[in-house]
């Protein structure tokens, strides 16, 4: 009997293997509900960010995939997410892109665009501005109007009112803003900007629409009114002050901004604007010379243009979408 007994001992043992090694790993489960997102009108893209590593990005019950395409390495992929149960976890070091060329419908741009961007994030820290997302790209740094903005979800704004706020962007000029006589801003000011602070450390929706009229931050959810205080809020300039309607203020949120979207013609800009047209990216953009100054640290669950202003209600039912309370 005991010559047999080792064989007997590696009979039984090599199905007791296959038995633990054949159970599927389960998967990262979602918090919120996706369907609110993809059932929304307008949506042009919409993305959970459940690929692995290494993988693009492909957006979600839209007309166009939009694959984001991973720059400077693979972009970490970390459990814990409200519409996939995965989030994109940024470094700094990495972002998304999806070159000019091929943005397709996310090329939201004319005198009359509407827009809305939706997002679910986690910051590490919040030491510079802040990229989420956007069509955004600025040249080299200030009074520099070779830029080809169009439209942006940034924060931590401080020039022009908006230190560690939500500040999205909307230009109708690429480059610099200017004043109804014409002359230039060192920058692009033409933000709104919420009155809560964005946190770091903790999950938060960010929000914004353009109705070809006014920019409105949301801040989980909610549209935080604002109107200008010159002084404190660094737009003591007549272009804040009087060039809003009838003569009034632009306010700070809702912001006005009745000159639309810019869009980039290869016939108009080519010698003005040499860079051409500026990408989608998401975590980073072309500010000051550099992708990666501006780049986000922190976790990313889910991105959301329409292609329209989306109401009041419809955002906060986005927010409520995310489930932030069970997410960790």
């Amino acid at each position: 009997m005991n010559h047999f007994s080792p064989s007997f001992k590696s009979l039984t043992f090599i199905p007791l293997l296959l038995v633990v090694t054949s159970v599927p790993l389960l998967a990262a489960e979602p918090t919120g509900d996706a369907k609110v997102v993809t059932s929304m009108p307008g949506l042009v893209g919409f993305w959970t960010f459940s690929e692995e590593p290494g993988q693009p990005r492909k957006s979600l019950s839209t007309p166009q995939q939009h694959p984001l395409q991973e720059v400077g390495g693979p972009v970490a992929r970390a459990e814990g997410g409200p519409f996939s149960g995965y989030s994109a976890d940024f470094d700094g070091k990495h972002y998304f892109r999806i070159p000019y060329a091929e943005i397709g419908d996310l090329n939201i741009c004319g005198p009359n665009a509407q827009v809305s961007m939706f997002a679910v994030v986690k910051l590490n820290e919040m030491k510079r501005g802040v990229t989420i997302a956007g069509i955004w790209s600025e040249g080299k740094g200030a009074n520099d109007d070779t830029g080809t903005r169009q439209y942006a979800m940034l924060l931590n704004m401080p020039t022009y009112g908006g230190p560690r706020q939500l500040t999205p962007h909307i230009s109708s000029e690429g480059g610099v803003s200017r004043r109804a006589d014409g002359s230039a801003f060192p920058w692009c000011c033409d933000y709104a900007a919420s009155k809560s602070p964005v946190p770091v450390g903790e999950w938060v929706t960010l929000g914004f629409t353009y109705d070809s009229k006014f920019i409105r931050a949301y801040y989980n959810g909610v549209l935080e009114e604002r109107p200008i205080v010159p002084g404190v809020d660094k737009r003591d300039d007549p272009y804040f002050t009087t060039e809003g309607p009838n003569g009034a203020s632009r306010g700070v949120n809702p912001f006005y901004h009745g000159r639309g979207i810019f869009c980039y013609d290869p016939a108009k800009h080519a010698k003005t604007k040499p860079g051409g047209g500026a990408d989608f990216t998401v975590a980073a953009r072309y500010a000051v010379g550099d992708f990666l100054g501006e780049a986000m640290r922190g976790k990313m669950g889910g991105l959301a243009v329409f292609d329209r202003a989306i109401s009041d209600t419809e955002m906060r039912q986005l927010h409520d979408a995310a489930s932030l309370p069970a997410l960790k």
